[in-house]
């Protein structure tokens, strides 16, 4: 089970290191060895999760990864009965998945560290960024990925700038891909599930000749949970003007339609994908404005592809890769979205306030990267990019205008729903290009040490340039145990949003942004106590600088203007341990806590939860049955300063899902029930000027069920 692993002179590198046959187990001292049988049949039961690549770029053992990193095999994700990719991510130690106000968009808050639109949390698919230009998150519109095509999910917690550059900021999640091995032929399914949620799919995995082929399809639709949002931003406007013409009570919408597409195909050195998603008729979840919208829908396009040719013997001891990467993204409004109700402003506007922003745009990435181990305990990696990024259209219709009065800014109609493209749009087209360069060093110095040290140079054409480095110490401090200490940096480039904004005096844009910057240090062990125990823990503290935030202009009633105007510094602690109980049975757990303090007014920042709890156990319960359960405990989680409403309320949720596989011929059924107890679950909403939008914050779905039924060919 233990094998000692060679360098590229072929001399005996330091320490003991697991052979990744073994699915990730170490074998104590003082037990005898397991079988390899055994092993490979605990690989096939949990999922092989060994290694991983996000952290250095190249795949290594996680043990020894120079990155508090985390991995979720397709195997965990088919046992957890999982739907999406949120439903999967709850997994990770330090990750809370929340929703945000803004229609009810995903959010994955990071040790404490998150803003409206979720910019800190760089998502990747393939190595590729999915970042938008627009707002800097992962789309403008928050529907969640599907997961039946996913190989792997590895994920970081801290910074990765000095590797990926901007926006890894507080992490960095990469979403691998099936590729045709994994696939294996034909596959289909279905699935159905609540709030009319219908989906199907299909897989295929094969060989055209010298080509690997691998794609896959998949349409379905949803109404989305429509839980009551009780009191909503027109409520308060009607304690105003003493009117009467919100929609609240009333439900949410975040229903839509989807389709996703990917095509994958390699060839010797060369491989290429394809992919597309669209969703549809996507609903508002509260409103745009935190006002209920019963009839406002958007809808979001994105193509993409890549383009890779890597050659592992390009000379001798030296690896290369070029990468070019495209992606043209569309988001519209295909009926005017309702930011007020009829009768709003004291009856100002009789037929509601109405507005339909769109915007287009594209990013051509291209890359080289060059791995070199000719020196002796040395592995060296350094790299060049280009990326331009543009807002390429922009197109607006409106019913009102602004102006500035003796009460602040002002909504004045228009007299009719016209298109304002031409003569006032929300925002500036315009071209974003960055330059890049980044070396990175991995050098065995001495037996059982090996020091990672990477520095990474962006330079930005608005914003001007920024220098990122990393170190990472990883000690083989015995057989069973390994001690990592880390220190990095990671920026967080301003949206097109933050510096462009234009006509809209409530929140302008500013040019001379700098981007945020955050500094992490961070201490991590892992501990194989037994063959089948491993326990691992980690420490860190961070400083997050500049923080980007819309502020008041010093004119009073004169909305604001976005600033470097925030400062924020945390530490944490992150326990976590796997027990396989016996070949059949396996549990794993987590706890999580952080403060992160606003330097500001010296309180706890607030949204995110400073305690989390994470239980699960799978259970084969025969050959052909899966039992999954997982317990997720979130606490003491704080209002932002200054928040005066009811501290938010500590939940736990239980999911269960079942698995049968050859239910009937090769069909494959799973079952999955989420939040069995029907929890009362509230995300906390945002609090500005003495009051917030949304009073009683935003609902989560209660217990859902979902069944998919799949097919082998």
């Amino acid at each position: 089970m233990f094998t000692r692993l060679s360098n590229a002179k072929g001399r005996k590198a330091s320490g003991w290191k697991l052979n990744p046959l073994a699915a990730g187990l170490l074998l104590a001292c003082s037990q005898g060895a397991l079988a390899l049988e055994e092993e490979e049949d605990l690989g096939l039961s949990f999922g092989e999760k060994a290694t991983v690549s996000i952290a250095t770029g190249g795949q290594q053992l996680l043990a020894r990864a120079p990155a508090v990193a985390s991995v979720i095999t397709a195997e965990e994700i088919r046992n957890m009965g999982a739907k999406d990719i949120d439903e999967v991510l709850v997994k990770v130690p330090g990750l809370h998945v929340s929703k945000s106000e803004y229609m009810s968009s995903s959010q994955y808050l990071i040790r404490g560290m998150t803003s409206t639109y979720n910019p800190q949390v760089l998502m990747l698919m393939n190595g590729v960024p999915m970042t938008s230009l627009f707002l800097s998150n992962r789309t403008d519109f928050g529907t969640s990925l599907p997961v039946e095509n996913i190989s792997r999910i590895e994920v970081i917690r801290g910074p990765g700038s000095a590797l990926y550059g901007a926006d890894a900021f507080s992490g960095v999640i990469n979403i691998i891909t099936k590729n045709a091995k994994e696939i294996g032929g034909t596959r289909y399914g279905i699935g159905v599930g609540s709030f009319n949620t219908q989906n199907a799919w299909v897989q295929y995995g094969g060989e055209m000749g010298a080509v690997e082929v691998a794609s896959y399809l998949r349409v379905g639709k949803t109404d989305g949970q429509h839980r009551t949002i009780t009191a909503d931003a027109q409520t308060g406007i009607d304690k105003l003007y003493g009117s009467s013409a919100s929609l609240a009570p009333g439900p949410l919408r975040e229903g839509y339609s989807a389709i996703d597409g990917q095509v994958d195909m390699s060839y010797e050195n060369w491989r290429w994908r394809l992919g597309y998603r669209l969703r549809d008729d996507i609903g508002t979840g509260p409103g745009v404005a935190d006002s209920l919208d019963p009839s406002g829908k958007a809808r979001s396009e994105r193509f993409s592809t890549d383009l890779i040719w890597h050659d592992g013997e390009f000379a001798q001891d030296l690896d290369v890769t070029a990468q070019m990467s495209f992606m043209d993204q569309a988001n519209t409004v295909i009926s005017p979205l309702l930011l007020y109700p009829a009768g709003a402003f004291g009856g100002t506007f009789a037929n509601g306030v109405l507005a339909a922003p769109s915007k287009w745009e594209r990013a051509l990435r291209t890359s080289a990267n060059f791995v070199f181990s000719g020196w002796e305990d040395h592995k060296v990696r350094f790299g060049i990019g280009h990326d331009v990024q543009q807002i390429y259209r922009i197109t607006e219709s409106k019913n009102y205008s602004v102006t500035i009065g003796g009460l602040g800014p002002q909504l004045n109609p228009l007299g009719s729903y016209r298109d304002v493209s031409s003569t006032s749009p929300f925002m500036k087209t315009g071209i974003r290009r960055i330059n890049y360069l980044y070396g990175q060093d991995e050098w065995n110095f001495t037996r059982d040490w090996t020091l990672t040290a990477g520095l990474r140079h962006d330079r930005y054409s608005d914003f001007g340039a920024t220098t990122n480095p990393r170190l990472a110490l990883v000690w083989d401090t015995s057989q069973t145990v390994t001690t990592k200490f880390l220190l990095g940096r990671a920026f967080r480039a301003p949206s097109w949003v933050e510096q462009y904004n234009i006509n809209n005096p409530v929140a302008l844009g500013n040019p001379n942004l700098k981007p945020e910057i955050v500094t992490t240090a961070e201490s991590a062990v892992t501990w194989q106590a037994r063959s089948d125990l491993q326990l691992s823990a980690n420490i860190y503290r961070y400083q997050w600088n500049d923080i980007i935030r819309f502020v008041p202009n010093a004119t009073a009633n004169t909305g604001s203007t976005a600033q470097n105007a925030g400062k924020q510094h945390g530490h944490g602690v992150e326990l976590e341990a796997t027990w396989d109980m016996n070949r059949e049975l396996r549990f794993t757990g987590s706890i999580s806590a952080q403060r992160s303090i606003d330097e500001a007014t010296g309180k706890d920042a607030g949204l995110a939860p400073n305690r989390r709890y994470f239980v699960q156990s799978t259970w084969r319960a025969s050959p052909l049955w899966v039992l999954d359960t997982t317990v997720n405990h979130v606490a003491d989680r704080k209002r932002q300063p200054g928040d005066t409403r009811s501290p938010l309320a500590d939940y736990t949720t239980v999911d269960l899902a079942l698995r049968r596989e050859r239910v009937f011929g090769n069909w494959e059924l799973r079952a999955s029930i989420a939040n069995l107890f029907d929890t009362d679950v509230r995300e906390p909403t945002l609090w500005s000027t003495n009051s917030a939008n949304l009073p009683n914050d935003l609902p989560m779905p209660g217990r859902t069920w979902y069944l998919q039924l799949i097919h082998n060919l």
